[in-house]
C-alpha cells in the first residue's frame, strides 16, 4: 500500500504542489487505505487531485465519471504534458481516436480515463473496462444519484451497479452541492462508512455576497453601474434563457464592455473560441447560461451576478464558488426579481409527464414478456414523455423493484473493413474465420459501409448477440475495421410479483408531482433568500448542514444593506385573449395537445416529442402564454 509520504513526493514532482488542502489529505490517506470516500467539498476546494493523485500510487486503472466535457479535456490535456497516461471518451472525439482509446485500455497503459455517466450504462465498453483491474473509480458530481438532490440524472443510478459488476477497488464520489440529506443518499449507494465522509466548510471569507431585490425593468441599470464601479477583472454574468445570453452581451458590447455570449444553441467551435478567450483574457466579460462554467478551473474571477434567479440554493453556491479562487477578493451579487420565477417555475412544470402518458408507458413496458429490450428514444416519442423523463421512469420501477436492469446493447453496427474481409478471416482458425464469414455475410453492402443488425444475424446463424459484439470488438481493437454502434438498447427483467398495474401509476404520477413541487420550492427559495435581511453567507452554509458561529462580515446584509420591503409586482391573471388562446388550443384536436397539461405546455412555449415531432412549435400559438404563469394556464385549461 502506497503511503501518504510517497503521496507528497508525487504531489510536488508531477503537479507542483507542496501541500495539500483542507481535506484533500483525509480523503487521499482513506483511499490509500483501500476504503470508499464521499468528499464534500465546495466549488474549487481541490476535488480533482483527490481522484489524480492517488491513480499515479494505487495499481490499476483510475476510472473518473463526469457529465462536464470541459473538465475531461483540460485535465487530459494538463495530465498528458506532464507525462501521466491519461485520456478521455466523449461524444467530441472521432472514430479513429476512440478507438486508439479503447487500445490504450486493453494495453494496461493508461492510468487515468475520463468518462461520461451514460458510456458506463452498459454494453461493450463496461466489457472492455471488465478485461482491466479498475483501482479506483471517481463519480464527479456525485450528487446526480440523488432524486431528492437538484440535478438528478437516471444513469447514475446505473453506477452502482457498474461497481459491482467491474469489481472496483475503491469509489470516490465527489460533489459540491450537497444538503445533508443527499450526501446519505450517495454514501448509501456506493456503500460508504460514515466515517468516511470528509466535508470541507463552505465558507469563502473572500466573497462579498449580495442579493438586491428589484424590477425587471430595472436590472439593466443597476448591472452596468456595478460593471463600471466592479473590482477590475474577469466577471460572468449568469441569465436563464439563450436569448437572454445573446441580448445582453450584444447591449453591454455596445456599451464599450469586452463581452460576448455563451450557451448551448452556439456552435461548438463557437464556444470553444469564448472559453479559450475567456481562460487567457485579464477582463472579459461572459453572458452565460448555466452551460458556463462546469469544469472551467479560472481562479482570477473577480465578479459573478446573477441577472436572472437561479434555481436554487444549489447552483447558486455553484456559481458564485467560481469567483476569486486565488484566495483574493471577488464580488457577487444577484439580482432578485420575482417577474423571473415565471420562466423558472415553467421549466419545472415541462418535465412532468401527464398522468396519460404514464400509463401508457407503463402498459407498454409491463406487456412485452419477462426479459425485454427498449430505447428510451423510441419510448419518448411513443408517448411524448421527454426522453430523460423516460429515463427517470424507468429508473423509479429499478427502484422499486419492478425492474431489473439485466444489461445494454447496440441494435446496429456499421463496418467499414481496413483490408478485404477475405484477408481478415484468414489469419484466424477454420471455425472462427467461418464464423466471421457468417457475420459478414448478414450484413449489408453499401458504398463504404456495412451494416449489420445484431440481433437478427444472431436470430439466422443460431449464435448469440454477445458472441457478435465481442467478435467485432476484437477486430476492431486489432486495427482491422472501423466500428460505429448506434441505436442504444436497455435489457430489463420484469419482475412478475410486482406488476399491480393501478398502484405502479399512482405512484409514478405522484411521484412526479412531487419532484415538480420540490423544483418550485428551490425556485421560491431563492426569493426568500434574497429577500431575509439575515447574514446571506451563514444560510447558505446552514442549508448545506454547516453552523456558522458568528455573522460573516462580507455580505449585504452584515455590511448594512437592507431589504426594507419587496418592490410591488403587477399580480398575474389570465385575460379574456389568453382564455381565448387556450379554447382554441383544444379545439386543434391534435394528439399533441390532447390533455390539459400538454395544451398548458403548448401555449408556454415547452416543447415535447409530440409538438417537435408534429412541427407545431411553428405553430402561431405556440408559446403565446410565455410570459404567464404555468400553474393559471394548466388551471385554466382543465375547465374546458
Amino acid at each position: 500500500m502506497a503511503s501518504l509520504d510517497e503521496s507528497r513526493s508525487v504531489l510536488h514532482e508531477v503537479f507542483g504542489f507542496n501541500n495539500l488542502l483542507e481535506g484533500q489529505e483525509a480523503v487521499i490517506e482513506r483511499l490509500l487505505a483501500g476504503r470508499s470516500v464521499l468528499a464534500v467539498f465546495p466549488t474549487g476546494g481541490g476535488k480533482s487531485l483527490c481522484y489524480q493523485l492517488p491513480a499515479l500510487l494505487l495499481e490499476g486503472l483510475t476510472v473518473v465519471v463526469s457529465p462536464l466535457i470541459a473538465l475531461m479535456k483540460d485535465q487530459v490535456d494538463f495530465l498528458v504534458r506532464h507525462g501521466v497516461a491519461a485520456a478521455r471518451l466523449d461524444s467530441s472525439l472521432d472514430g479513429d481516436d476512440v478507438k486508439q482509446v479503447y487500445r490504450e485500455i486493453r494495453s494496461g497503459h493508461l492510468k487515468l480515463l475520463y468518462v461520461s455517466p451514460e458510456r458506463m450504462a452498459g454494453g461493450r465498453f463496461v466489457e472492455t473496462l471488465g478485461e482491466r483491474r479498475i483501482a479506483l473509480l471517481a463519480i464527479d458530481e456525485a450528487h446526480c444519484i440523488s432524486e431528492w438532490g437538484h440535478n438528478f440524472r437516471p444513469d447514475y443510478l446505473k453506477l452502482a451497479r457498474v461497481v459491482k459488476t467491474l469489481n472496483v477497488g475503491r469509489v470516490l464520489a465527489l460533489t459540491a452541492t450537497a444538503t445533508p440529506d443527499v450526501a446519505r443518499n450517495i454514501a448509501e449507494a456506493f456503500k460508504i462508512a460514515d466515517e468516511d465522509v470528509v466535508r470541507t466548510s463552505f465558507l469563502r471569507p473572500n466573497l462579498e455576497l449580495h442579493a438586491t431585490p428589484c424590477r425587471a425593468d430595472e436590472r439593466w441599470a443597476l448591472l452596468v453601474d456595478r460593471l463600471k464601479t466592479r473590482p477590475p477583472g474577469p466577471a460572468i454574468v449568469y441569465v436563464t434563457l439563450q436569448r437572454t445570453a445573446d441580448t445582453l452581451a450584444s447591449s453591454l458590447a455596445n456599451h464599450g464592455f469586452d463581452a460576448t455570449a455563451y450557451h448551448a444553441g452556439l456552435k461548438d467551435e463557437v464556444r470553444h473560441d469564448v472559453q479559450e478567450r475567456f481562460m487567457a483574457s485579464p477582463s472579459m466579460i461572459v453572458v452565460a447560461t448555466i452551460a458556463f462554467g462546469m469544469g472551467i478551473d479560472k481562479s482570477d474571477i473577480r465578479s459573478v451576478f446573477h441577472f436572472n434567479l437561479p434555481k436554487g440554493l444549489e447552483s447558486y453556491a455553484q456559481e458564485i464558488g467560481r469567483a476569486g479562487r486565488d484566495g483574493k477578493p471577488a464580488y457577487c451579487e444577484m439580482f432578485a426579481c420575482d417577474e423571473d420565477l415565471t420562466t423558472l417555475e415553467n421549466f419545472a412544470y415541462g418535465d412532468t409527464p401527464t398522468r396519460e402518458a404514464i400509463g401508457s408507458l407503463l402498459e407498454d413496458i409491463l406487456g412485452r414478456g419477462v426479459e425485454f429490450d427498449v430505447s428510451t428514444y423510441e419510448l419518448s416519442n411513443s408517448h411524448d414523455i421527454r426522453s430523460l423523463v423516460v429515463e427517470t421512469i424507468l429508473a423509479y420501477l429499478v427502484l422499486e423493484g419492478v425492474l431489473e436492469a439485466a444489461g445494454s446493447f447496440q441494435s446496429e453496427y456499421k463496418i467499414k473493413a481496413i483490408r478485404p474481409i477475405a484477408e481478415i478471416v484468414a489469419g484466424f482458425d477454420r471455425d472462427r474465420a467461418a464464423f466471421l464469414k457468417d457475420v459478414f455475410k448478414q450484413a449489408r453492402k453499401g458504398t463504404t459501409w456495412l451494416t449489420l443488425d445484431p440481433a437478427a444475424a444472431a436470430l439466422a446463424l443460431g449464435e448469440t448477440r454477445d458472441r457478435i459484439s465481442k467478435a467485432l470488438g476484437y477486430l476492431e481493437a486489432k486495427g482491422e475495421i472501423t466500428l460505429q454502434a448506434s441505436g442504444f438498447r436497455q435489457i430489463y427483467r420484469l419482475n412478475t410479483a410486482r406488476m399491480e398495474f393501478a398502484g405502479l401509476h399512482d405512484l409514478l404520477a405522484k411521484r412526479f408531482l412531487k419532484r415538480e413541487e420540490r423544483e418550485i420550492t428551490r425556485v421560491r427559495g431563492m426569493l426568500k433568500f434574497a429577500h431575509d435581511n439575515r447574514c446571506l453567507t451563514g444560510r447558505l452554509l446552514s442549508y448545506f448542514g454547516e453552523d456558522l458561529e458568528r455573522l460573516c462580515g462580507h455580505c449585504g446584509p452584515c455590511m448594512g444593506d437592507i431589504t426594507m420591503s419587496r418592490p410591488a409586482v403587477r399580480e398575474r391573471r389570465l385575460d379574456a385573449g389568453d382564455h381565448q388562446a387556450i379554447e382554441k388550443v383544444q379545439a386543434m384536436n391534435h394528439k399533441a395537445v390532447q390533455t390539459p397539461r400538454q395544451s398548458a405546455r403548448f401555449l408556454c412555449g415547452l416543447s415535447s416529442p409530440a409538438t417537435s415531432r408534429g412541427g407545431l412549435s411553428k405553430h402561431p400559438l405556440f408559446g403565446v402564454l410565455t410570459d404567464r404563469p404555468f400553474g393559471l394556464v394548466l388551471a385554466a385549461a382543465e375547465t374546458f
